[in-house]
């Protein structure tokens, strides 16, 4: 009898090949142009299987997420997280990614600019070293990143395009562009400064044009400057030249032609209703949707990636689209097509969103209001296969089904479901 019991449980665990199942949600997959019912398996911190149905009974952990989106893990390439000490760091304004990054479904994040050449190597030890998150990096064309103050990205002496591009080469798996951000004279030594180097590591530039002048207008940095492929962040800036008598200005449809890439850039003063709605409705969206993240924007009309997602949705963005520019078209715009997707093979990062219906409201950089019914928010969060987010406990099990759970033999406590090495270590 025990030995029949023994061959059963035996045949049972060696028919179940995956570690974890979501099954019944609505997978959005740009790349393998999926949208529509399925369920996802993964094991080995890989994505395994992507089918209509999958058994319950090939799975150790089964979670239902019918009425969810399962999407890849979020991509937000543009945030500040090198909180450095003093004022030669972004310290007074970068957030710790993994404070900010899976509460909103987001796997990947790319700091944009805050540090240089000459500082990589310490935003590596602090942040990307330590970060569960991964976090990449575009470059900044001056020497010690961003800074503490505007001043510093004013120096000209402290771009150095061959140092930067030798930087970029000495790091591929972490850096992956060029940044020039907040430049303010009238000319465009910075923007040559930091193609120069972009070009000599062969990688694309993000520019954050700062201030525009007639010497230096915004139209010629998207229509001659940029390279196909360059990204221009804070897309919807108040002070961009983008209506005329109400519509979009035709300069805009010809840089896109040319393939410079739209990023959202939200931030703290980079997002407003009245230019993103009618561009919008006159056929002009975002290329990608990111957050430009730092302590002032997560305090204010930004506050995270599934809020600016929102935006776009109730602004008439489809789930399809908005789920598109924030994964798969993020992840070649930096060149990492092994992120964005989920195909079998491919690191299990994963998002479990929720549509919620209701009356909410979103808020722009200068306070104005834009009333919605739609509201994104992230249910689950999977990174390299470890559920890292789980804001209603789907992937637990019932307290009182658990018998004496406070123990160290914690059956809820796996490897696979919350993080962390298998064992549980309690906090007093």
């Amino acid at each position: 009898m025990r030995f029949a019991l023994g061959l059963f449980l035996s045949a049972a665990l060696f028919g179940q090949q995956y570690d974890l199942l979501l099954q019944g949600g609505t997978v959005i997959d740009a790349r393998n142009k999926i949208s529509g019912r399925r369920d996802v398996a993964i094991a080995d911190g890989k994505v395994a299987a992507v089918e209509p149905n999958i058994p319950a009974s090939k799975a150790k952990k089964t979670v239902d997420v019918g009425g969810l989106y399962v999407t890849p893990g979020l991509i937000d390439i543009h945030v500040h997280v090198f909180a450095g000490e003093g004022p030669e760091y972004m310290g007074t304004s970068s957030v710790f990614p993994d404070d900010h990054s899976f509460r909103s479904g987001v796997t990947t994040m790319v700091d944009a600019g805050s540090s240089g050449w000459k500082s990589f190597p310490d935003f590596k030890r602090r942040t990307i070293d330590r970060s569960r998150t991964r976090v990449l990096s575009l470059l900044n064309i001056i020497g010690t990143g961003m800074g503490g103050n505007n001043s510093t990205e004013q120096n000209t002496a402290d771009m150095d395009p061959e140092s930067t591009a030798k930087r970029v080469k000495e790091f591929p798996a972490n850096i992956v562009g060029i940044k020039t951000a907040h430049y303010t004279a009238p000319n465009w030594i910075a923007v040559e400064k930091a193609l120069e180097a972009a070009n000599l590591a062969n990688v694309p530039l993000m520019v954050d044009f700062g201030q525009f002048s007639k010497e230096r207008p915004f139209e010629d940095l998207v229509t001659k400057r940029l390279r196909p492929g360059d990204i221009y962040t804070h897309t919807y800036l108040p002070s961009v030249p983008m209506l005329e008598n109400g519509k979009v200005r035709p300069y805009l449809f010809v840089a896109r032609k040319r393939g410079v890439i739209c990023d959202v850039g939200h931030g703290g003063g980079s997002f407003v209703f009245k230019h993103a709605v009618p561009a919008m409705k006159q056929g002009f969206p975002p290329d990608s949707i990111s957050t430009d993240l730092h302590v002032s924007s997560m305090n204010a009309g930004m506050k995270d990636m599934t809020n600016v997602m929102s935006k776009f949705v109730n602004i008439g963005m489809t789930m399809d689209d908005v789920i598109a520019k924030s994964t798969w078209a993020p992840a070649r715009e930096i060149r990492r097509e092994d992120l964005g997707h989920l195909s079998v093979g491919a690191g299990a990062d994963v998002a479990v969103i929720r549509l919620e219906q209701g009356n909410f409201g979103y808020v722009d950089v200068y306070g104005a209001r834009m009333k919605g019914n739609k509201r994104l928010s992230a249910e689950i969060t999977i990174r390299d296969g470890k559920v890292v987010w789980d804001r209603n406990g789907l992937t637990r099990p019932d307290w009182d089904s658990l018998g004496d759970y406070a123990s160290q033999s914690d059956p809820a406590w796996d490897g696979t479901l919350g993080g962390g090495s298998g064992s549980r270590r309690r906090r007093r």
